[in-house]
């Protein structure tokens, strides 16, 4: 597997661009967090098997990283599930999921026009996983710390 570096190297190529890089860390943890929603309301174990897998990927580059991603994922599942409890309609749970969802790769692709360069998974889909740890990256070289 390559190192954590080297990945988060070549996704800052094509995320140069100051605007482009301001809706990458709005629109990335929003597309995050509305994929565990829509998933959740389809089937709560799916999501949680499917977010083991995520953070095993994380782990396998950083355990900081690993920590700062399960923190995250931890706290949407909260608020997902909390959400449930509070509206007992799926339907209408994963519309709004849905709709933060397209919102957010509406972002994603207007910020590539921008950049005038494409999104980094078209090449690999494992950057998908890549997005959130280079927007993790950057909270953490803000709070003066490395993943």
């Amino acid at each position: 597997m390559r190192p954590l570096q080297d990945w988060l190297t070549e996704y800052s190529t094509s995320h140069q661009n100051p605007v482009n890089k301001r809706i990458h860390w709005l629109c990335v943890p929003l597309i995050t967090a509305s994929i565990i929603g829509l998933l959740w309301t389809l089937s709560p174990i799916l999501t949680l098997l499917l977010l083991i897998l995520a953070m095993a990927f994380y782990a396998r580059l950083s355990s900081r990283l690993f920590l700062l991603m399960s923190l995250f994922s931890v706290l949407i599942v909260a608020v997902v599930w909390s959400l449930s409890m509070m509206v007992d309609s799926p339907l209408l749970q994963a519309g709004l999921y849905f709709g933060l969802f397209v919102i957010g790769w509406i972002g994603q692709f207007y910020g590539h026009a921008v950049e005038g360069k494409k999104p980094s998974f078209f090449k690999d889909l494992q950057f998908l996983l890549i997005g959130p740890a280079w927007c993790a990256e950057y909270m953490m070289n803000k709070l003066g710390m490395r993943l």
